[in-house]
């Protein structure tokens, strides 16, 4: 990787800052969005660097992920460019295995990212036509003589793939930081339910995370409740022996919308039967049609529900306040607690680092909407935000590299063309 560009400072790291000039683009992010916009960049035959924050890839997987989780979508729609998952594979790879796949997908396209880069700042400059990325290095130790240097990065196209979910959301409570005695995480520090056999846990949020926290909490004999405030689509994973997303993608292909949503409530119906009497609302607008605008995914059904239907997870509806061991709903219910699991997500933290107002809302998402949410202009992309899971992800990295790889050829083209001319030139004067 260090021939990918050239340094413009001191090698030694004990100056506190270095100045870099990347031939090529900075991929911010090593996440399955960063891995593939690089491997289909090496695939085009052009160089960069992807700086990423953590001292692994994929950190989001690797240290903010319980230990059930698995893919929710079909292996085939979530592998990433010019690599499938193995065929040995499940159709839901688990946890172990995605990471794995990740792994072996950075080894086969040499993809080494520069470890415990936090970048602080990134912006376009208008006289040189320039990216300029400032760095801060981290290290696991902090006695570590690199840990606080400083770097920054100059480079003329720059792609954003940090994802959706970069940094937790931590909703404020009424008395849940100040007078809550129990244990409070968030999902992402949840691992297992077996440290809370026997004990009463509250689990906020009722999405994918909160279903399936609370599944595995029940499955190690604690009593969860999970916290539902609005509406939600819940849907079977499987409908007759065929994958429900499967099913959706193929009914979308020759029915409209409002069809299909039509369709898949009443086989969920079937499936599951009446939600409502267990405390779950399905939203207005169809499942399908609220993926389309809004990005969020239907719940896909585990095993939650037989558990909900069993008494073994109870609904409970919002939060009014905590005290040092109770919580109190708005429906005036009390109930004795021992820990607190915030199944609340995860947003994007581009707005506290990206200098720049065309590309990116202040929310952290690109302003147009897919397909047309991975280029900026300057040399700007998004890789990863599409609210399209990992396929989208993977559109965005092809139609990045094709953009860049385009340009980079015919530059490529014009400085051999120019090379030659000169040569002859010489020869003519010689």
């Amino acid at each position: 990787m260090e021939n990918m560009f050239r340094l413009m400072g001191s090698e030694d790291f004990s100056d506190r800052q270095r100045c870099i000039w990347v031939n090529g683009p900075v991929i911010v992010g090593s996440g399955p969005s960063g891995l593939a916009t690089a491997a289909c960049l090496r695939e085009e035959g052009v160089p960069f660097v992807v700086l990423e924050r953590a001292e692994c890839i994929a950190s989001l997987w690797q240290k903010r992920t319980y230990d059930r989780l698995k893919l929710h979508l079909p292996k085939k729609v979530c592998q990433l460019p010019k690599m499938p998952f193995p065929e040995n594979y499940p159709d839901y790879p688990t946890k172990r295995q995605f990471i794995d796949y990740l792994e072996s997908y950075a080894t086969r396209f040499d993809i080494s990212p520069r470890f415990n880069e936090c970048v602080q700042s990134a912006r376009y400059e208008k006289t040189s036509g320039l990216w300029r990325i400032k760095t801060v290095k981290s290290s696991p130790s902090p006695s570590s003589a690199v840990s606080g240097s400083e770097m920054e990065y100059i480079c003329r196209w720059l792609v954003v793939a940090t994802g959706e979910n970069a940094e937790r959301v931590v909703p404020e409570i009424d008395g849940l930081t100040t007078e809550f005695d129990g244990e409070v995480i968030h999902s992402c520090e949840y691992k297992s339910g077996d440290k809370y056999r026997g004990k009463s846990v509250l689990v906020v949020g009722c999405r994918n995370s909160g279903m399936e926290v609370s599944l595995d909490l029940a499955n190690h004999s604690a009593n969860p409740s999970m916290v539902v405030r609005s509406s939600v689509h819940v849907l079977p994973r499987e409908i007759l022996g065929k994958l429900t997303f499967e099913i959706s993608m193929i009914l979308m292909k020759w029915l409209p919308l409002w069809l299909v949503d039509k369709i898949l409530l009443i086989l969920a119906w079937l499936v599951l039967g009446n939600l409502t009497k267990y405390g779950l609302k399905r939203p207005k607008m169809g499942p399908m049609e609220l993926k389309v605008l809004t990005g969020k995914t239907p719940v896909l059904d585990i095993g939650a529900m037989e558990k909900i239907k069993s008494g073994q997870v109870d609904i409970v509806p919002g939060i009014k306040r905590f005290s040092r061991s109770h919580v109190e709903l708005v429906d005036g219910q009390i109930l004795d607690l021992d820990a607190v699991v915030l199944a609340t997500g995860y947003r994007s933290n581009v707005p506290s680092w990206l200098q720049e107002n065309d590309l990116f809302s202040k929310n952290g998402f690109p302003k147009s909407p897919f397909p047309n949410a991975w280029k900026g202009k300057s040399g700007l992309y998004a890789a990863g935000f599409t609210r399209k899971g990992l396929a989208g992800a993977s559109a965005d990295a092809i139609s990045i590299a094709q953009d860049i790889g385009n340009v980079w050829r015919e530059e490529t083209k014009r400085r051999k063309m120019r090379t030659r001319v000169g040569h002859r030139r010489c020869i003519s004067v010689a």
